[in-house]
């Protein structure tokens, strides 16, 4: 698509916003009140991210081919649900104001929540931060690979993360070296990624440590490790066979329940008995992650990270536990959205919205309320536990949302909550 003044568009839709950013000057040149203030991670490119009216973009300056290419493999690598930042446009045939010819600039969607790994912690690394951030790393790249994806520059630096129960959920952002195979990846492909995965981790936590912004007792060589032992277990998991005997048909229940666990479905078996048709072998062919967050949204409509949907789902299932035991499965889910997830989301005052999405937000509350009953050895009321984690954990902690929305009034949490719409809540329903 040409647009006029000569820009030369590649997008699936043109959002008429992203043609009002300045193109005719070099991204380094854009005036600030054009530049979102967010974290960004190191990149060999001229990286901004910008402000459009409800999102922020990401704009890196490349070659027109390195561009166009980028965009063509985020946009495969969508469609086959991996996880990636969204590609928006190509932005080409770019000229400043004497017609000299500009780079051309890849825009992607910045991922709402999300930081690069050094915005993760605040002043200095600990150790339980560094192994969550690398086992988020070893389970995209294991999601990559099943896709026949090879990397080819796997890295913290390349990588968003976004929290996810206690833990991280792992995106790639930079798609310019990759490949992919139809055919699937030789595994001399996929220990070669792994291995540049260690190196590049190694070097990115030393030069953590030349900041004197890592613990000291955490080991960056041996961190790096952690992901070749994380990445080896989960791959032998999904896609190892298992042989067992006939009489032990069990075990493919058990197979299935393990790697729900891990947050992942199989939908294709190979099956194989030997000649005497005493022993089976059993390896998984189609293994799709998402089995938590799947069920999630289909009962309730929330679309959530994994392990945020395990823990939504594990309160979803003891609050249809105390309806009824045999209470109907999607009636306690829409009873257990409109009278405990949905009060405690609008109970949160607008302006400490912004701090974690809503799903996370409700973890850390179950979270704060199993502490504080621990400690307290009693019962604590929800409403209880959420005016006590709004006052004494959420005001506290920064915002982890690309945009951050007018400061409101904070909202009285006392019996009852006025809503957006002026209706109210009881805080019985909070149980």
């Amino acid at each position: 698509m040409v647009m006029p003044g000569s820009l030369r568009i590649t997008a699936t839709t043109v959002d008429p916003e992203l043609l009002e950013l300045p193109w005719d000057l070099p991204l380094e040149r854009w005036p600030e009140e054009r530049i979102a203030a967010l974290p960004k991670g190191i990149s060999r490119h001229i990286v901004r991210l910008a402000h459009l009216t409800d999102h922020v973009v990401a704009i890196k300056e490349t070659t027109n081919a390195l561009a166009v290419r980028e965009y063509e493999m985020l946009r495969t690598l969508q469609r086959l649900q991996a996880p990636c930042v969204e590609p928006v446009a190509v932005i080409a045939n770019r000229r400043d104001a004497a017609g000299e010819e500009l780079d051309t600039a890849l825009v992607t969607r910045h991922l709402r929540f999300s930081m690069p790994y050094r915005a993760v912690f605040s002043q200095r690394l600990r150790p339980g931060t560094a192994t969550r951030l690398v086992d988020a790393l070893a389970v995209l790249l294991v999601r990559l690979h099943l896709a026949g994806f090879f990397w080819g520059d796997v890295s913290l630096s390349n990588t968003l993360f976004r929290r996810d129960a206690g833990a991280f959920a792992a995106y790639l952002v930079d798609a310019e070296t990759g490949e992919l195979f139809e055919g699937g990846l030789s595994a001399g492909q996929r220990e070669h990624d792994l291995e540049i995965a260690r190196i590049n981790i190694a070097g990115e936590l030393l030069d953590l440590q030349a900041d004197d912004r890592l613990e000291e007792d955490i080991d960056p060589v041996a961190v790096s490790e952690r992901i070749v032992q994380k990445y080896r277990e989960l791959w032998q998991e999904l896609t190892g066979t298992e042989q067992f005997d006939q009489s032990e048909r069990w075990r493919i229940n058990l197979r299935v329940e393990r790697l729900n666990e891990l947050g992942f479905d199989i939908e294709e078996f190979e099956i194989r008995t030997d000649d005497t048709g005493t022993t089976v072998r059993l390896q998984p062919k189609v293994v799709d992650a998402g089995h938590h967050s799947r069920r999630l949204l289909r009962l309730t409509g929330l679309d959530t990270e994994e392990n945020q949907a395990r823990r939504l789902l594990n309160d979803l299932d003891a609050y249809r536990a105390r309806l009824a035991a045999d209470a109907d499965e999607e009636v306690a889910a829409h009873e257990w959205l409109t009278k405990v997830f949905e009060p405690v989301i609008r109970a949160i005052p607008r302006d400490l919205r912004s701090k974690f999405e809503a799903a996370e937000i409700f973890h850390q509350l179950l979270d704060h309320r199993w502490y504080r009953a621990e400690n307290e050895a009693r019962d604590v009321p929800l409403s209880e536990a959420l005016t006590s984690y709004i006052d004494t954990v959420l005001r506290h902690r920064r915002d982890e949302i690309t945009i951050v929305g007018p400061a409101t009034d904070s909202l009285d949490l006392g019996a009852v909550e006025q809503t957006d719409t002026g209706s109210s809540v009881d805080w019985r329903d909070l149980v």
